[in-house]
């Protein structure tokens, strides 16, 4: 079992309850940072964390959009969907957020499958 799911031992219906003991331990108030640079970059890391994750969310619903469009098999609807997609996968390239191959890589699955249809 993984460590985040214990057996509570009592139940004979083999139900298993959540531990959530561990999420306390990363709560804000356990702030390792002590000097005012280390308590700066923390927030900053948090700060990118989550404007991060916003954007990785956006480009995954565009590339959903596209794949959603290619299965229904709608070839005008997958290339306006497709255009949608392509300066947002740049864009994360540009920003670091993934790696420009597989921003590339997306775009070149994508469009074959588009034109195959």
């Amino acid at each position: 079992m993984p460590a985040a799911l214990v057996d509570n031992g009592q139940s004979t219906d083999d139900t298993v309850r959540l531990d959530f003991r561990f999420l306390f331990h990363f709560s804000q108030e356990n702030d390792l940072a002590n000097s005012p640079q280390a308590k700066k970059r923390a927030r900053q890391a948090e700060n990118r964390r989550t404007r991060n994750a916003g954007m990785r969310s956006m480009m995954r619903t565009h590339v959903k959009r596209v794949v959603a469009a290619i299965g229904s098999g709608d070839k005008t609807a997958a290339s306006e969907a497709y255009t949608a997609a392509v300066p947002v996968l740049d864009s994360m390239a540009r920003k670091g957020l993934v790696h420009k191959n597989k921003a590339a890589r997306y775009k070149s699955r994508l469009n074959a499958q588009i034109q195959a249809l």
